[in-house]
């Protein structure tokens, strides 16, 4: 199996740098590197090109998903790597993955990521393993925050892998198409996932290999445009996957969830951010509307079916999210 690597780039070139070094340890090395570059003003590019990338300029920050949908049609690997320029791979990180795609026959695959951490951190931190979506509609990086034992050493079948260190074949993007370029950047991997579980194109998580990711590193988790994108295209997923039916059974299952997301926002100085976010995905409702709905019983079971595995990640580290044990328990979801 070949594999194409692409690295969308905005900026962090001291980042950048340690995600060429992590690639050139790789035990199974890409047959090209590319980068492409989303308006970067740091030199970035420049870090890109001695490592021996091909940098295609965006001219502009066009986005995650532009910018990832351009290397893709650039890539001329069976596999395409793409990865976060906040990353850094464990040295077998691209063999494990290929080696379980191989072995699996599925159609991508990603890693367990744990979070950066200083040196006198007494463990290390899970970053994300895979995405999961509740019935209300909000996505959670299930294990993110948990101690990195339990539930994130369990391989397993997944429909949604974080576009922060995933492997795809190549083929993938023909038959569940492109991100959507109309989320920009944030919950356009999960969009993504949400297509492949509709087409019953299945990926595998792949505890054994390892990397550290910052996180937020471009802006930071509760910027004002973050906040903001984050919370329109919480809409937009609404809007793309749910049906009138599922939108009137789990209208208020939706309202706790979003309300809570708020509540978040607020504790963290982004009220204004979050209600933009929101009037502006109510906007492109009509625009979204009915292009990749489920049927009532298939999405039904995929999100309940992830609403367990939530609490079976909180079970199993011993504490409960904040946020998701009063989507529980407000939602009558059940908190268990």
């Amino acid at each position: 199996m070949t594999i194409s690597a692409i690295v969308p780039v905005w900026n962090g070139k001291e980042l950048l740098a340690r995600l060429l070094r992590s690639l050139g340890t790789q035990t199974l090395q890409p047959i090209e590197l590319i980068a492409v570059d989303n308006g970067s003003t740091d030199g970035a590019p420049e870090v890109a090109r001695q490592a021996g990338a091909r940098v295609i300029p965006m001219g502009r920050n066009a986005g995650f998903a532009a910018a990832a949908n351009r290397g893709i049609g650039e890539a001329s690997g069976d596999a395409l790597a793409i990865l976060n320029s906040d990353v850094e791979l464990g040295p077998q990180y691209l063999a494990l993955l290929a080696a379980d795609l191989e072995n699996s026959g599925a159609w991508f695959a990603t890693g367990k990521l744990l979070r950066d951490a200083p040196p006198a951190a007494l463990e290390p931190l899970i970053d994300g393993t895979f995405d999961v979506v509740c019935r209300g509609g909000t996505a959670a990086r299930l294990g993110f925050g948990q101690p990195a034992g339990a539930f994130a050493d369990t391989g397993c079948s997944i429909w949604s892998a974080p576009w922060t260190a995933a492997l795809f074949r190549a083929g993938l993007f023909a038959k569940a198409g492109l991100l959507d370029e109309r989320f920009e950047s944030y919950l356009e991997d999960v969009d993504f996932g949400l297509r492949c579980a509709r087409l019953g194109l299945g990926g595998v998580y792949v505890p054994q290999a390892v990397a550290h990711h910052r996180g937020s590193a471009s802006l930071g988790r509760w910027h004002a445009k973050t906040v903001r994108l984050t919370a329109r295209n919480q809409v937009f997923l609404l809007a793309r996957h749910y049906s009138p039916g599922a939108l009137r059974r789990h209208a208020w299952r939706i309202a706790v969830a979003h309300l809570l997301w708020g509540g978040l926002a607020l504790r963290h100085g982004a009220p204004l951010a979050w209600l933009r976010g929101k009037l502006q995905g109510i906007r492109q409702w009509r625009a979204l509307r009915g292009e990749e709905t489920f049927d009532r019983g298939e999405l039904d079971r995929l999100l309940t079916g992830n609403e367990a595995l939530i609490r079976q990640s909180m079970r199993e580290a011993g504490s409960a999210d904040l946020y998701w044990k009063l989507y529980f328990l407000l939602s009558g979801s059940g908190a268990k």
